[in-house]
């Protein structure tokens, strides 16, 4: 595994200890964490075209929400990284572009904003976020490990609860 260019949480060839251990690792380096999390079955109907997903379009909001969490800021620079992925019928452009839009109100005046898509494969940091992601998925879905995952990284988070987007949409 030493010699792969990336290892994911759900992987299933790694064991639940070494998740562990590696979420431990993770909670003792300088992470702060800041998370949104959605249930599918609350998506609304606006992200759907005819019973598919506008998964581009739902992913630039989800990370629109997060971000404006670390609002407000007075630094004058402020960077975006995002994994890279496939946006379904959205161009990375169209996404950086509705990220900016939605971000440049609210940060200093002159402030110049960065937003970069990286590959998870060949950036750490991402990584380190798709672990994160990958632990508190299973925290928030009740699933096995998910509240050993959930106290390693408590002390990391900073709020006590995540923010669910499209609570309100809930389906009865």
């Amino acid at each position: 595994m030493r010699y792969q260019p990336e290892i994911k949480f759900s992987d299933v060839k790694i064991s639940d200890n070494l998740r562990l251990r590696t979420l431990k690792f993770i909670s003792n380096l300088d992470v702060r964490i800041h998370y949104v999390y959605l249930l599918r079955k609350n998506i609304p109907d606006e992200y759907r075209q005819k019973d598919k997903l506008q998964s581009g379009l739902l992913y630039t909001n989800v990370i629109g929400e997060l971000l404006e969490m670390y609002l407000p800021t007075s630094d004058c620079d402020f960077y975006v990284y995002c994994d890279e992925r496939h946006l379904k019928r959205m161009k990375k452009s169209e996404f950086k572009n509705i990220l900016r839009a939605r971000l440049i109100p609210q940060l200093p005046q002159n402030c110049l904003c960065y937003i970069e898509m990286l590959r998870s494969c060949d950036n750490s940091n991402i990584q380190i976020a798709d672990w994160i992601v990958g632990a508190l998925s299973r925290y928030l879905e009740n699933k096995p490990l998910g509240n050993e995952c959930f106290q390693i990284l408590r002390n990391n988070i900073i709020k006590e609860e995540g923010k669910e987007l499209f609570k309100d949409n809930k389906v009865i």
